[in-house]
């Protein structure tokens, strides 16, 4: 699809056509094709799922400089092309300030919002933004602060080692997931989709994965004060990626708020959460 300033955006529409529209928004890096397990969403009736390339990731083109506000105006523009006027929005890891820019800036036309193992803004009061969380992430977002040429020359690196071998990021990981993110991505279909999702995402370039860390580390430009509608945070307290305090901030600023805050899950515990993510976007009681 085509943006209104011109970009590409590549998009995918899965589940029942003439279903509740619900965006997925990926995680970092990430693209369409990880948002989430496709045998999962085709198996629930009632509903269609959108999920697109952020600018810079797989298909889609790169938008230099872009906030976390920005997303609300390419979903606006996927949900125009599509016709869709009301909608709700869920993302996962990085996707998730992404989903929590729709919901304060598309206020008429997002009806719920999910944000599972998010990160608050970095620039949160009150909130010691790197408690908890693991040592990569810490120096990557530490450089990123301080020094953005070198997280760019750093995961431009990165990025073409993964592209020669997708699984080397699941390796690099390993070090840092606890048990639980252990079992659940030595899963066959699960490693499969996170490894053919790491093709997608850097295909073309790193910029998508620069630029959602650039992004994570300025103003949002939004409050998650200003969110009026329902919204759902999913967190695990195991999270080391995405500390669960982040997950506790939010809760205390986002009036309509609900926190659902896991004591025995992790990071990709996100994954195993969202069919009742999916069921209370559509209306249904948190279980």
């Amino acid at each position: 699809m085509r943006t209104v300033d011109g970009r590409h955006l590549a998009v995918d529409r899965l589940g029942d056509p003439c279903g509740t529209p619900v965006f997925l928004l990926h995680g970092t890096p990430g693209s369409r094709l990880g948002a989430a397990p496709r045998s999962m969403v085709e198996c629930r009736p009632g509903m269609q799922v959108i999920v697109y390339d952020r600018p810079g990731y797989g298909g889609s083109d790169r938008r230099p400089g872009r906030s976390i506000a920005d997303a609300a105006e390419d979903v606006r523009s996927i949900a125009d092309a599509l016709g869709l006027e009301r909608f709700a929005v869920a993302g996962r890891s990085g996707g998730a300030p992404h989903a929590l820019a729709c919901a304060a800036l598309l206020p008429g036309r997002v009806t719920r919002t999910a944000a599972l193992v998010s990160l608050a803004p970095r620039d949160s009061v009150g909130l010691d933004w790197f408690d908890g969380m693991t040592a990569s992430n810490v120096r990557d977002y530490t450089t990123a602060s301080s020094h953005p040429e070198e997280i760019a020359e750093r995961l431009a690196v990165r990025s073409a080692t993964i592209r020669k071998d997708p699984a080397r990021l699941l390796d690099e990981l390993e070090r840092e997931l606890t048990d639980t993110d252990r079992r659940i991505v030595s899963d066959a279909e699960v490693r499969s989709m996170l490894i053919t999702n790491y093709v997608e995402t850097l295909r073309s370039s790193a910029y998508g994965w620069i630029d959602d860390v650039l992004a994570t580390c300025r103003p949002w430009g939004f409050d998650p004060a200003d969110i009026p509608g329902p919204v759902l945070l999913w967190h695990g307290e195991k999270d080391g990626f995405s500390p669960v305090g982040h997950a506790r901030w939010l809760a205390e600023r986002i009036p309509g708020a609900t926190a659902v805050l896991d004591p025995a899950a992790s990071h990709f515990d996100a994954i195993n959460a969202l069919p009742g993510v999916f069921g209370w976007l559509l209306g249904e009681r948190w279980t």
